[in-house]
C-alpha cells in the first residue's frame, strides 16, 4: 500500500483506485472528543480499525467511490452506578457511499440504506471513525455486576431526619384506640 495516505487528508478516489486496505492503530490521544469520554481512565488505549475504499460501477455515470470502516476498542468508561472505571468493548462495520455535494445528499438521504458522505479533496477519516465510536458508546454506562457495592449517600441523612420529625399519620387513630 502506498504510505501517501494521510487519515485526516485522504484523497478518497485515489484511495479507491487503489485498492488496498488502510490498517490502522490510532492512540486515544488523537481522538479529543473520544478521549474526554473516558475521563483519562487509560490514557495509552487506542482503537483498532480498518479502512478499504472501493469503486463501484454505475448505470450512466461515474463509478461510485464506497468506503468500508471497521473498528474494534474497549474503551475504559466511568460506570454510572459504582462510579468505577467499567471497561466496554465497541465494534463499528459501517459502509458509506460517496456523492458529489450537499445537495445530492440530502435528495438521497432518505432512500438510501447506506450513509451517505459528501466528496471532499481532502477528507477527514478520523473524525468519521471518531464520530461511530461515539455513537456507538453507551448511554449510561455500567458493570453487570458492580465489584463494589455501590453509595447511595446523596440526602439520605436528611431524609431519615424528616422521617423522624413527621409524626406518623395513624397517630391520632391510635390515641381514640386508648381512649375506648
Amino acid at each position: 500500500m502506498s504510505r501517501n495516505h494521510h487519515v485526516q487528508r485522504l484523497n478518497m478516489q485515489a484511495f479507491a483506485q487503489e485498492g488496498q486496505p488502510l490498517v490502522e492503530r490510532t492512540p486515544l490521544s488523537n481522538m479529543e472528543r473520544l478521549a474526554q469520554e473516558t475521563q483519562g481512565l487509560e490514557p495509552d488505549s487506542s482503537v483498532s480499525w480498518q479502512a478499504r475504499a472501493e469503486l463501484r460501477p454505475r448505470t450512466g455515470a461515474e463509478d461510485d467511490v464506497w468506503l468500508h470502516l471497521e473498528a474494534r476498542a474497549t474503551l475504559p468508561l466511568t460506570c454510572q452506578r459504582c462510579m468505577g472505571a467499567v471497561p466496554v468493548p465497541i465494534e463499528i462495520d459501517q459502509w458509506y457511499r460517496f456523492v458529489a455535494d450537499e445537495d445530492i445528499a440530502m435528495a438521497e438521504d432518505d432512500q438510501s440504506e447506506e450513509d451517505l458522505l459528501v466528496m471532499a479533496p481532502q477528507f477527514d477519516l478520523l473524525a468519521v471513525l471518531e464520530d461511530e465510536l461515539l455513537m456507538a458508546l453507551p448511554l449510561v454506562p455500567m458493570h453487570e455486576t458492580c465489584p463494589v457495592a455501590p453509595v447511595f449517600s446523596a440526602g439520605e441523612g436528611e431524609l431519615a431526619q424528616q422521617e423522624d420529625a413527621k409524626p406518623h399519620p395513624f397517630a391520632a387513630l391510635e390515641q381514640l384506640k386508648k381512649k375506648k
